[in-house]
């Protein structure tokens, strides 16, 4: 099932079967599929995101994780960052902010939130994307040219 490519507004919302039909997933079941997803273990193994209270019904508060890549400052360093989930997820992007402390450009350096102008898929944003990609898309940054090299704060620090 793949989604229509267009640039209209409300067929990015939604997704054409190949009968024609127009399904648009509602937020909780994108929420159970990503949280299966992850839960599984499927994936990129150098990132990890789950519910920060698996009674909450809601699915708001989320936990990350990010592996630094290899070569870089962030070589063995483990990230954490907190995902929030706004009521009009998946339309828009999960609020991402590092907890530990961390030196990229991407990174508001004073709150650790994450500057959406600035990493491809919270500025590129649709509908079939996920945490896992927003979380793939901030792990590239730490190993992009701008951000390979910077010095980081010393391991533990938090924001």
């Amino acid at each position: 099932r793949r989604p229509k490519q267009s640039n209209t507004t409300v067929e990015r919302k939604m997704q054409r079967l190949p009968s024609g039909e127009v399904v648009i997933t509602p937020r909780n079941f994108k929420l159970l599929e990503e949280l299966e997803h992850s839960e599984k273990g499927l994936g990129d193994m150098s990132i990890s995101y789950g519910l920060v209270d698996s009674s909450d019904i809601f699915m708001g508060e989320w936990n990350g994780g990010i592996l630094g890549p290899h070569g870089t400052q962030h070589d063995s360093r483990f990230y954490e960052l907190r995902i929030t989930i706004p009521e009009a997820y998946p339309s828009t992007p999960p609020k991402v902010r590092f907890v530990s402390k961390i030196n990229i450009n991407c990174v508001d350096s004073k709150s650790g939130e994450v500057i959406y102008s600035k990493v491809p898929a919270t500025k590129n944003w649709n509908r079939n994307m996920g945490m896992e990609q927003v979380l793939i898309s901030l792990r590239a940054e730490m190993a992009s040219s701008e951000n390979r090299r910077t010095r980081q704060p010393q391991e533990g620090l938090t924001f």
